[in-house]
């Protein structure tokens, strides 16, 4: 008999920021659901930005490799490609009843297109139509990307959209179960995409505030009272305003374990929790103030380490493992957990014997990535002939070290070599700068793995490190 899938997937949720991480946040049935699944602290984003992750979530592929290698936003090609051959195509292929409800944001703006869709999108929104843009995905109540978390719309089968007056968790939550009662009796692939603790904060409902009224909280690794993005720009200042903005990121976490809370009880009442194989994790981190910064798109832990948790009964014993998991690995993993075969180039990234038998992988580290997203910067590099995907930073992270090659996000830069021991400086505020000290034994393989993915998955980038790292890596 086939199993069933959920996977739910939280925006902008960093690993820090769940009650068994941190006791200040309020989350009584994620941690009830943590002593009953297979934990990891190492899971990292593919790249801390919304439309990649998804992408590589969706495809088991690079960005740099699916093409979606930011976000998919106004005057820009960027999208999940119809040819990709992604989760929920080999799912239905395979018989399963399939779900997408919530944040999409992998396809392009309908305003790349049309002044005036008739769907009425605007900003980076879109209505995708029924179609190989799809996928597959058999029900869908989903929006491409709008941040009004009280004032959500969807699209369904036509361009009409559906306008829910509730907080978008509450109203996404109420759609999951009624997919699920009518899959009643066939096997069913439920996908939930939570946009909250996205921005803005602020939007959520006064039940889940009121839990943090009036405390101070203490903020890690915030040591100033100016914030600026990881290009520069300023954000806002002032310490009580970061507290105010922390609660309400955290009263959006505590909603959301309500809504998860409301899934698994409705679940264990249809006897299908323990024939569902349950995936909780996020596409990236937040930063909320420490290192100085707000957002996301860093190397930092706030930024890529992310929540994560795995149940299936059939075949995981609930235990802490210590691989170094990253978003391209789930695809070959949730399939072959479903006995079904991934696509054949998949199979080296799947990791389900290794959870089963409760082992950390062998090849424990993973790559991640940052790219130039944002048009300014999109056009400073392509005026000098510089690709958009081969500029940013890229990074291996093990379940020590973190090593960072950066060559910025605007044609002259200086570039930086970095390595961060997170076991002696877990905030990261002490990195090695390479290019001015001796390497490292740990550095150098560091480097060497690194190389070598990116000179299949990226080459320009790695033909760009190898010349500016001449002279600077020991002999």
């Amino acid at each position: 008999m086939k199993k069933n899938l959920i996977v739910i997937l939280v925006d902008q949720w960093r690993n820090k920021t769940i009650g068994y991480n941190n006791p200040q946040v309020i989350t009584p049935n994620f941690d009830a659901f943590y002593q009953d699944s297979v934990s990891f602290q190492n899971a990292v984003t593919v790249c801390p930005l919304c439309s990649p992750c998804r992408a590589a979530l969706f495809t088991g592929k690079y960005p740099v490799q699916n093409g979606v290698y930011g976000n998919c936003m106004t005057g820009y090609n960027i999208a999940l490609q119809e040819e990709e051959e992604c989760l929920t195509d080999v799912l239905a292929r395979n018989g399963y009843a399939t779900a997408y409800i919530g944040k999409w944001h992998l396809d392009e703006p309908e305003l790349n297109y049309c002044d005036a869709p008739e769907s009425g999108a605007s900003g980076w929104d879109a209505y995708t139509p029924p179609g190989p843009r799809r996928h597959h995905i058999d029900y869908w109540h989903a929006y491409n990307a709008w941040n009004e978390h009280m004032h959500q719309h969807y699209w369904e089968d036509t361009p009409r959209k559906i306008q829910a007056e509730e907080w978008s968790p509450i109203h996404e939550t109420d759609r999951a179960l009624q997919f699920i009662e009518r899959s009643a009796g066939s096997p069913f692939a439920l996908f939930l995409a939570w946009n909250p603790p996205h921005t803005p904060f602020d939007q959520v409902p006064q039940k889940y505030l009121d839990l943090y009224q009036g405390r101070t909280l203490r903020m890690e690794n915030v040591e100033t009272d100016k914030y600026t993005n990881h290009t520069g720009e300023q954000g806002f200042a002032g310490r009580e305003l970061m507290q105010e903005k922390t609660r309400q990121y955290y009263a959006c976490v505590s909603g959301l374990d309500e809504q998860f809370g409301r899934l698994t009880a409705y679940l264990r009442k249809k006897s299908l929790y323990d024939d569902t194989l349950i995936l909780l994790t996020a596409d990236h981190g937040e930063h909320l103030g420490s290192h100085g910064l707000v957002g996301k798109h860093t190397w930092y832990e706030e930024s890529v380490n992310v929540p994560m948790l795995l149940r299936f009964p059939p075949k995981l014993i609930p235990h802490r493992n210590e691989s170094c998991i990253s978003t391209v690995q789930l695809m070959p993993t949730l399939l072959s957990l479903l006995d079904i075969r991934p696509p054949e180039w998949q199979e080296s990234r799947d990791i389900a014997a290794d959870l089963a038998a409760c082992q950390t992988v062998t090849e424990n580290y993973s790559f991640i990535a940052g790219y130039v997203s944002r048009d300014i910067f999109i056009e400073a590099f392509r005026a000098i002939g510089v690709l958009p995907v081969d500029v940013g930073w890229r990074a291996v992270r093990d379940d020590r070290w973190t090593y960072v090659i950066v060559r910025g996000y605007m044609p002259g830069e200086e570039s930086q070599i970095l390595l961060y021991d997170r076991l002696q400086d877990p905030e990261q505020k002490k990195p090695l700068n390479l290019k001015a000290a001796v390497w490292t034994s740990r550095a150098v393989a560091l480097h060497e793995l690194l190389m070598e993915h990116l000179r299949q998955e990226n080459p320009g980038f790695a033909r760009w490190a190898e010349q500016e790292l001449q002279g600077v890596l020991p002999c």
